[in-house]
């Protein structure tokens, strides 16, 4: 089932590639078709998921290269715990989400569709690998996509910010491929279920600097300050349903790294670097906070606001706890559910108005009401309002850190009272000021692959806000593991 939902954005691909070019307006059809069969079989695989058991369901095993040939045995080996499932669920949602709002594009849409395709099977991969050399194969394999999707379908400077994303992915995964390789040599093995049973100890280098080369990796796809300056470029000029994308999953992969590899694997270590993780997180919440709130463009604003909020995440590592890491698994999921809607709503704005200047905009709210709407709703989760799913997420970490960071807890609420004053001032310049006789004449939300992707979103929001416990159970299984560990 597993190797069904990871590769079977493939088959979309190779359907693309044989469509003839007075055809391939149908591209986007076949794109829809497979990423709707695959967030259909993520949604069977998260209502088959067993909650009572901790650990990895629906595991798949095969030798990949033999020990023979190699040291030891490379497996091809998937399987998900609560963590994975979640991260697996959000990406196929957000996938179909990608499709949907990349309706009306013309330039090459077979190759942009199947760009697309190729991207949300890495990422899939990535949540699904249990093996740390097939875990590195699909963290690089949604380069090549990425790369290809921001310079050729993107806006401004987009060639140099495909490059800068590639080069600053590049530099941390040359520090994590180190890492990898250290740690399963010295536990002659890359099966992550076993090394989470091991104490590493004799590895080629200290496990402090084994941490290190693994965490800086993560740290920069999270991304942490101060090696956070390619995200607001490569947001500003993806298109829309990249940026989605992007906010909504590709920044995951850097808390779920460390999840998965530096807390289970090394949670000594760990232990030691508690405070400092809490640190960054601090200033990454605080830093993006006032930065934001410096923007004059959507996108921009919106970019920076991800740095601000994945600093909950750190934060919540940092409590390794099971409170606190289940709040920071709930706060990936809700984030980029949050984040991801926001800018589906910037880019439906752009394209209607072409612009993204704050200052240019004024009144939207009588030209687009469903759009300004969701906005509202949007923005009201990310500020963490009761009842959405912002809210349940930020809370946990907040509690799950407290009792072990105290004053560094305290410093990251501020980032919450930050966020009201950025987002409620957006839109109230942006929805609600005056009206504005240049726009005019604007259209609302009106066809059904826009309305369907917001309606979908805000209901998983709401979902999430009122029952958490739809989520949260499961990934408490995924973290009662790591948590083990730790203690």
């Amino acid at each position: 089932m597993l190797s069904f939902i990871v590769f079977f954005p493939l088959l979309g691909v190779a359907i693309i590639a044989l469509l003839p070019r007075e055809r391939e307006r149908d591209s986007r059809w076949v794109a829809a078709g497979a990423a709707f069969v695959v967030l259909v079989a993520s949604l069977a695989l998260f209502a088959a998921f067993d909650r009572d058991e901790a650990g990895f369901q629906f595991v798949q095993s095969h030798t990949w290269i033999s020990g023979d040939i190699a040291h030891f045995d490379v497996q091809y080996l998937l399987g998900v715990d609560g963590l994975g499932i979640a991260m697996v669920v959000l990406t196929a949602l957000l996938g179909l989400v990608a499709v949907l709002i990349s309706w009306r594009i013309e330039l090459r849409p077979k190759e942009y569709f199947a760009w697309l395709l190729l991207l949300e099977t890495s990422l899939l991969g990535v949540f699904t690998s249990l093996d740390l050399l097939l875990f590195f194969i699909f963290w690089e394999i949604e380069l090549i996509p990425m790369y290809f999707l921001i310079s050729v379908w993107g806006t401004g400077r987009k060639v140099y910010s495909a490059w800068k994303y590639v080069f600053f992915t590049f530099f941390g995964s040359a520090f994590m491929l180190v890492g990898l390789l250290v740690l399963g040599s010295a536990a002659d093995t890359f099966d992550i279920r076993l090394l989470s049973e091991m104490e590493i100890r004799d590895a080629l280098v200290p496990t402090q600097v084994l941490f290190f080369l693994l965490i800086f990796g993560f740290a920069i796809k999270l991304p942490v300050f101060p090696f956070h300056t390619w995200l607001p470029d490569a947001h500003t000029d993806a298109p829309t349903a990249v940026s989605v994308m992007l906010a909504g999953v590709l920044l995951k992969m850097g808390g779920y790294g460390m999840l998965r590899i530096c807390l289970s694997i090394l949670p000594d270590v760990a232990r030691d670097a508690s405070v400092w993780l809490a640190a960054f997180g601090v200033v990454n919440i605080l830093y993006g906070a006032l930065v934001t709130m410096m923007q004059t463009d959507l996108k921009r604003l919106i970019a920076y606001s991800s740095i601000s909020h994945m600093g909950y995440v750190l934060v919540g590592i940092s409590a390794l706890g099971q409170v606190g890491l289940t709040g920071a698994g709930m706060q990936m999921f809700t984030h980029g559910l949050i984040t991801g809607l926001l800018f589906v709503v910037v880019g439906l704005v752009y394209d209607r108005a072409h612009t993204r200047q704050i200052g240019e905009l004024s009144g939207l709210a009588h030209q687009m009401p469903m759009i300004a709407v969701v906005m509202v709703i949007a923005g009201l989760a990310s500020l963490g309002l009761p009842s959405m799913a912002g809210f349940v997420s930020e809370a946990m970490v907040f509690l799950g850190t407290f009792g072990k960071h105290g004053g560094l807890t305290v410093l990251a609420v501020i980032g919450i009272l930050l966020t009201a004053g950025y987002i409620l001032w957006m839109i109230q310049r942006v929805f609600l000021g005056e009206r504005s006789p240049r726009w005019d004449g604007l259209g609302d939300a009106t066809a059904w692959w826009e309305r369907t992707a917001l309606v979908a979103m805000v209901a998983v929001i709401f979902l999430i806000g009122i029952y958490p416990a739809v989520l949260a159970d499961v990934i408490e299984t995924g973290v009662q593991p790591i948590v083990g560990r730790l203690a």
